[in-house]
């Protein structure tokens, strides 16, 4: 079984058409299943008006839809975000008669300048990223000890405290003791569910749902983090050379509050030192959070400023 996470942005509701509602709270996750084979679709529905909202969906995803219903700022702040995070394929519908005249300028030099640009057809959408999941031959991260971030967590009667997640690195199984960072405490796995189906293990990619004994729902949090690998850290001071996006106007100054996104957490965080000599753009950066951040170094995390106006997507800091 192969799996595929897609953010979809754009009108919301627009994946309705896509896959089967699951999940739904700032995010709403859509499945859609074939054979062996499974999609996982996220919609930021609370996106324009939380930021936070398009992060998780975008944080989560391999690939993107990204339709266009007008050229506005936040078509632009999707467009960085998308880039900052990498998610190099993806599909791009314009609609509204507008052309790929008119969007080329903004896209140029960013991951959606490479994205396939489509008609506004739901059933070959579907076809097409199906298909793209039977193609998959595997994740290179699915080696080692499982990290898992943990984006809802509710009680089951008669089962226990049960996780929403998607394995972001490696393989865990039933039966594993996992740490809960950034608390102390761990928890046993009962039970691994993908897409409704038991299964033994996960790997890298896949969307869980993780039974837990040792464990209560009080004691977890979205951002929280299950894992038994032995690098893994959490912590309030983080340090590392950050990109700033190309139309950040000005250096970073200390004690601007800025917010780290990684994985699911989305946490303030005040600049303690910047070094902007040389190129200002590439900053030098020791920020330090209100919770504890969990990351392994060396992991890239996105830097937004939400008193950025029209620009709010303000670059990535690679963690020393």
């Amino acid at each position: 079984m192969s799996n595929i996470t897609v953010a979809v942005i754009g009108p919301e509701g627009y994946a309705e058409d896509l896959g089967k509602k699951g999940t739904s709270s700032d995010i709403t996750f859509y499945n859609l299943k074939k054979g062996e084979h499974t999609v996982t679709l996220i919609e930021p529905v609370r996106y324009p008006e939380r930021l936070s909202s398009l992060f998780f969906a975008i944080s989560m995803a391999h690939r993107a839809i990204l339709v266009v219903d007008e050229i506005s700022a936040a078509f632009g702040e999707c467009v960085l975000m998308l880039d900052c995070a990498g998610i190099r394929e993806g599909m791009l519908v314009l609609r509204n008669y507008i052309t790929p005249e008119q969007v080329a300028p903004l896209i140029r030099g960013t991951v959606v300048e490479h994205y396939k640009q489509i008609p506004d057809e739901r059933a070959r959408m579907r076809e097409n990223i199906i298909e793209e999941a039977a193609g998959l031959k595997g994740w290179p991260e699915s080696t080692g000890k499982g990290a898992v971030p943990v984006d809802h967590a509710f009680p089951v009667k008669g089962i226990g405290v049960v996780v929403l997640g998607q394995v972001a690195r490696g393989t865990i199984s039933r039966h594993d003791t996992l740490r809960v960072l950034p608390t102390q405490k761990t928890a046993l796995v009962r039970s691994i569910q993908k897409h409704d189906d038991d299964a033994p293990s996960a790997v890298a990619g896949d969307r869980v749902g993780l039974s837990l004994k040792g464990i209560e729902v009080d004691d977890l949090d979205r951002g929280y983090v299950l894992s038994a690998h032995e690098e893994i850290t959490s912590s309030t001071t983080i340090s590392g050379r950050a990109s700033l996006v190309r139309f950040w106007p000005s250096p970073l100054k200390e004690e601007m509050v800025l917010h780290v996104g990684h994985w699911m957490q989305f946490l303030p965080a005040r600049v303690v030192f910047v070094d902007n000599s040389g190129d200002w753009k590439r900053p030098l950066l020791t920020l330090r959070t209100e919770k504890e951040l969990v990351f392994f170094p060396g992991d890239r995390i996105m830097l937004h400023y939400l008193d950025g106006g029209k620009l709010r997507v303000a670059g990535t800091l690679d963690l020393e």
